[in-house]
């Protein structure tokens, strides 16, 4: 393989998937609509190196995905949608939609593609596993509005009501509950079929929550790290949901642009999935302390006794499956929020942009208040 497509490769896991490809002598060539809400203004990131061939434009429009589909030899399909907002057909335009397309485009123009290597995400397990000492591995269901009202965070059994403890959840499982799930689910189904039927090899990647330098600002869903850094350097303490103490995985995005890397070039990977985490759980509270630290400042996070209807309560990654074909994750929790703050800090007009977007999700229901 010599040339490789990166579909929303001037986004955050894009770019850095880029940045490793040039390393290693690839040829590059990007697809990216450069849309809000990743990219505020439709252009050229300055992080973007020369050499990458950008063509602008949209994973929906069948005449310029053909374009940059031609003359390449493998595809990172890295174009997504990903929002807490109910605009519910987006995500599956261009999610499930996006991808139909690019194995359209393939089998119909008999492109010589030798291998496909799809986003998918950590949340198309819902809640994902769950232990009861007295029944042993469960696999709960989305949390109702109602329990979450009751500040009722934590998951009961089904069976006996007792609290369960949350373990780490294999490729195995899934049980997407929100729209942005259920659609990167319907990707994994889409890529993975027509890829075994017409011998396109594809590999599918559920992300853990990357964090790293080039997360966008201005998008309400790229992360902790942004949202608690930009708060805490603007002099404000940031609001941590339900009670702070859910545990997530945190990957950082070099670590998952050599997860890419890999599975592109070893034959092994061919037609699976594989959970791309950190390896090791933190409280959402934990991760504040860190950011604080590394800031240098008496800020905390703020428990409010709000919640986001629909967020998984805890969620661990097994990584299992991919440390059997050799990678590792090389970067801890606090190298991570070092390197954001570090690069953060560096950025002109940098501003509190998660405000107007939580106060949209609270008009709209995603944000709601506990009694």
């Amino acid at each position: 393989m010599e040339k490789v497509l990166v579909t929303g490769g001037a986004g955050f896991i894009g770019s850095h998937t880029v940045d490793l490809l040039l390393q290693r002598g690839y040829q590059v060539r990007v697809l990216d609509a450069l849309l809000p809400p990743v990219h505020p203004q439709p252009r050229c990131p300055a992080y973007l190196p020369a050499e990458v061939e950008l063509i602008m434009g949209d994973v929906r429009d069948k005449r310029i995905f053909t374009q940059a589909l031609k003359g390449v030899d493998a595809v990172f399909h890295l174009a997504a949608y990903q929002d807490y907002l109910p605009d519910f057909s987006r995500f599956f335009q261009i999610n499930s939609v996006g991808t139909a397309l690019l194995y359209e485009i393939i089998v119909e123009q008999r492109l010589p593609i030798q291998k496909v290597v799809f986003a998918s995400s950590q949340a198309v397990y819902g809640e994902g596993s769950y232990h009861c000492t007295y029944h042993g591995l469960q696999y709960p269901e989305l949390r109702s509005r109602e329990q979450l009202i009751r500040r009722e965070w934590e998951i009961a059994c089904p069976l006996c009501l007792n609290l369960m403890q949350p373990c780490p959840t294999a490729e195995n499982l899934v049980q997407p509950h929100n729209s942005y799930a259920i659609s990167k689910y319907s990707q994994e189904m889409i890529a993975l079929n027509l890829g075994q039927r017409y011998d396109i090899p594809t590999v599918g990647m559920r992300y853990s929550i990357t964090q790293g330098p080039r997360q966008s600002f201005s998008n309400a869903y790229s992360g902790i790290c942004r949202i608690f850094t930009t708060r805490m350097l603007a002099g404000k303490a940031p609001i941590a949901y339900e009670d702070g103490r859910q545990l997530r995985d945190y990957i950082y995005v070099e670590d998952v642009a050599r997860a890419n890397l890999l599975v592109l070039e070893d034959k092994r990977a061919n037609y699976q999935v594989f959970n791309v985490g950190g390896g090791e759980a933190v409280t959402v509270l934990e991760y504040g302390q860190l950011v604080a630290q590394t800031l240098g400042t008496h800020l905390q996070p703020i428990v409010a006794g709000e919640f986001r209807f629909g967020d998984t309560r805890h969620i661990i990654s097994d990584n299992a499956k991919l440390y059997r074909l050799g990678w590792q994750p090389q970067t801890t929790l606090p190298e991570i929020i070092q390197a954001y703050v570090t690069w953060a800090s560096e950025q002109p007009n940098l501003g509190d942009y998660y405000a107007p977007a939580e106060r949209y999700m609270k008009q709209v229901g995603t944000v709601c208040k506990a009694v």
